[in-house]
């Protein structure tokens, strides 16, 4: 496309692209709708970019008046390649949410056709979600995953024979709206429950749906305080496990391998991980696993689980245990190099009988470490090889 000069004013200050769709902020600067919500939506950026001046939950006010010169100037320069933008369909307000939601209530039918709509709203644009979160959706959403009942018919609507269920499409719709920071906190404060009720549905629900509470799960539980991670229950453990176990897909193992990465080190939550099985499952998943990515993950669980007795006693007892840790080390990352070895470190500390150490030389660790020290793996790698090896020497 032939270069032409772009009126400076058509230019969004955050992109600096052609703006299609300009808004106003409080401050009186316009931006391109898609810039402004991208920059703000995530609850990190609350001023300004231009003014520096707090604009935290402000009005978006469409400016007709630029959008009609951006388009006029597309038309005449259409003989440069330049197409005309179209109008923007404009965003769905708080009034038509409240509506939506008030007449959920009345039937089984219209709470189905309340979460469809809402589903479609949600999926035309960031202004629609974010007007949701502010309209009382969320809550509604949460409510009906609260009453989540997995044995219940009546009402219960079927397409082409295939049930409807109510929560599923409530997952389906909390999942896709890619909640900020605030709304998950407040999802976690108003609805405290919310953990209960997700790990109910990951015991009886769909694997669509319990990869949806797995995936709101681990947003939710990175944005909790101490004490509700210090106060998570063993039942949740067990149903998080169970996902890897089953590997209902590959986002709900990724996503659920997160969640236990961030909420190991909190109280007794390590016990608990262990107890609930773990270790065998993340040893099989370690066996068949070939990703970096994967590899580090599953390592970094492993490694919070072996600071505890039972996770190191449950690591011993798998036959392949000990094999696949330091079978990992020098072929994945330093990452992994360094959690295999402080896996390694934690059973040669506090597990140090005769055939552990037996099974740990004829497995080659002590000749694998020993190479650790000789090559580029990272200073605190190599300390804690030095340690195991102290261990061994003794």
């Amino acid at each position: 496309m032939e270069e032409i000069d772009v009126p400076p004013f058509f230019i969004c200050p955050i992109s600096l692209e052609i703006m299609t769709d300009p808004v106003t902020v409080p401050t009186g600067i316009t931006y391109d709708r898609e810039s402004i919500e991208k920059w703000s939506f995530s609850g990190k950026n609350t001023a300004c970019p231009v003014t520096k001046q707090v604009i935290a939950d402000c009005e978006l006010t469409p400016n007709h008046t630029l959008r009609r010169l951006i388009q006029s100037w597309c038309m005449l320069n259409a003989c440069h390649g330049i197409e005309r933008i179209p109008t923007p369909k404009p965003p769905i307000s708080k009034a038509q949410i409240t509506e939506l939601l008030n007449d959920a209530p009345k039937s089984p039918l219209h709470q189905i056709k309340c979460l469809r709509r809402l589903q479609s709203i949600a999926s035309e644009n960031a202004t629609n979600k974010r007007c949701m979160e502010s309209s009382g959706a969320v809550e509604f959403l949460a409510s009906i995953v609260s009453n989540y009942d997995p044995t219940a018919v009546d009402g219960l609507l079927y397409n082409e024979f295939v049930p409807i269920r109510p929560t599923d499409e409530a997952l389906n719709i909390l999942y896709n709206l890619q909640l900020s920071e605030a709304a998950l906190k407040n999802l976690m404060r108003k609805n405290g429950d919310i953990v209960v009720s997700l790990t109910r549905v990951m015991q009886r629900g769909t694997c669509k749906s319990r990869a949806y509470a797995v995936s709101l799960l681990k947003s939710m539980l990175e944005m909790a305080d101490p004490m509700q991670l210090i106060c998570l229950r063993h039942e949740l453990f067990v149903e998080l496990v169970r996902v890897l176990r089953d590997r209902i897909s590959q986002q709900a193992s990724k996503a659920t391998l997160q969640l236990l990465v961030s909420v190991s080190p909190w109280g007794r939550n390590k016990v608990r991980v262990a107890e609930a099985g773990a270790v065998p499952v993340l040893i099989e998943l370690l066996l068949c696993s070939s990703q970096k990515r994967a590899c580090e993950t599953i390592l970094t669980v492993l490694d919070e689980v072996c600071r505890c007795a039972e996770g190191r006693s449950e690591l011993l007892n798998h036959g392949a245990g000990l094999a696949i840790v330091s079978k990992k080390i020098l072929r994945v990352s330093h990452v992994a190099n360094q959690r295999a070895v402080r896996i390694l470190l934690s059973i040669s500390k506090f597990c140090a009988t005769s055939n552990v150490l037996q099974e740990m030389l004829q497995l080659g660790i002590v000749a694998k470490l020993c190479l650790v020290l000789q090559v580029e793996c990272g200073h605190k790698t190599k300390e804690k090889a030095k340690e195991v090896l102290k261990l061994h020497a003794r």
